[in-house]
């Protein structure tokens, strides 16, 4: 069985005290804490190795290069993808997601198709769609979800037809914790000639992935959220796809050969990857991954999962409280508000009790919308976190809804 306990001295920010009190960290769906050896390893590479890559003869620029290209062997490890070529190093989810709206739309949408996009996505896998159909003249379409959280895939018969070029769903709701049947939507897509971009950021996290297994055509996520620093994100791509396609953005280490009259590219995976890419934040994604690779994947899913199902049964007896997301099988996100009280002066209580949540919309406009609600408080789990922590959510809460006057 999994125990958090001795695991918490790997992240020494979880020693915390706020406001006198010991920090409640439930707020990983937005950035997860880093363990020490993550961050031993980012002041290693900065004090003994950092030198720009791919462009040097010299020693420093030699290991840092082996460093950044064993990152991306490990990450392809981690995903299960076929061929260290088809893994792309971008700044985050957000940039890989932009990366393939832009290159792919260049390349196969025009005027008169579609993109089908869910309900529950994040605005960074909304706003690029929109950009692209606006350039190219195609229509975005939403798959929408119930009240339940789950997704309705038995529409996808009514939206997805032959002018439909893209498909972009979510492995995991960043809002809701629930994970879209994935298979229904590939199949779907493919069947009728469609590509499918995931969005993995929570769903690498909670559950991890095989992309080859999966089918998918493109898959993102974020380092910060596993464990890893911030600036570093991860584009996944078949390699017929991404060789097809245009680059994204111009610079240094994705040509081949520049001259006034034609500039030619260079292979995959550098033709995506202009510019200084984050060397050390890869090698620090890959010494995530290792950190994460000595546990059992399935007892962390337990261990979360019994808090989850903790948090939920201690909120649901707050008069007044509703639980967005009720999937069964969803990951550890458990998004609620309380009638007449603001989202904003819950969190900021919490916070005087050294409990973190976030609050507001979460990049996710459209599910506040769906439930007709201006925002939520979310408590997001982490598997450092502990039943006493999620006690401490509950009874902290209770206490709000107390001072607030309900």
């Amino acid at each position: 069985m999994f125990d958090p306990y001795k695991i918490r001295d790997d992240f020494p920010i979880l020693s915390t005290t706020v406001y006198g009190r010991p920090l409640a960290y439930l707020d990983s769906g937005a950035t997860a804490q880093k363990p020490r050896c993550v961050i031993d390893k980012v002041a290693e590479l900065m004090t003994c190795s950092n030198a720009n890559i791919h462009r040097g003869v010299h020693h420093l620029s030699e290991r840092m290069t082996s460093e950044y290209e064993r990152a991306r062997e490990r990450v392809r490890e981690f995903i299960g993808a076929r061929s260290s070529e088809e893994v792309i190093f971008t700044s985050g989810a957000t940039a890989a997601v932009n990366t393939v709206a832009y290159a792919w739309s260049a390349r196969y949408l025009a005027a008169g198709d579609n993109i089908l996009l869910s309900e529950m996505e994040h605005h960074s896998d909304i706003v690029p769609w929109q950009l692209a159909a606006e350039r190219h003249g195609a229509q975005i379409r939403v798959l929408p979800f119930d009240d339940d959280g789950r997704l309705m895939t038995e529409l996808l018969p009514e939206l997805i037809d032959s002018r439909t070029r893209m498909v972009a769903v979510t492995q995991a709701s960043n809002t809701l914790g629930t994970r879209p049947d994935l298979d229904a939507v590939i199949s779907a897509a493919h069947a009728a000639g469609a590509v499918v971009l995931v969005d993995g950021c929570q769903g690498i996290v909670h559950g991890g992935v095989d992309v080859t297994e999966l089918g998918c055509d493109f898959y993102v996520f974020s380092g910060h959220k596993l464990y890893a620093p911030t600036g570093i994100g991860v584009l996944y791509g078949r390699r017929e796809l991404l060789e097809s396609m245009p680059p994204f953005m111009g610079g240094g280490d994705m040509v081949d050969k520049v001259t006034f009259e034609r500039t030619t590219y260079a292979p995959l995976p550098l033709k995506y990857e202009a510019g200084t890419s984050d060397f050390i934040g890869a090698a620090a994604l890959a010494t995530a991954m290792d950190y994460l690779s000595q546990f059992d994947a399935s007892e962390i899913e337990r261990h979360e999962h019994v808090l989850m199902m903790r948090a939920e049964e201690g909120l649901r007896r707050i008069e007044g409280l509703r639980i967005y997301g009720s999937c069964p099988d969803k990951c550890p996100i458990v998004s609620f508000d309380v009638e007449g009280i603001h989202n904003y002066d819950i969190g900021m209580i919490l916070d005087k009790l050294g409990v973190a949540v976030r609050t507001g919309h979460h990049c996710a406009a459209p599910v506040m919308d769906h439930y007709g609600i201006s925002g939520m408080c979310r408590a997001s789990i982490a598997m450092y976190n502990t039943a006493e922590e999620i006690d401490r959510l509950v009874e902290g809460v209770a206490r709000a809804v107390r001072m607030l006057g309900r």
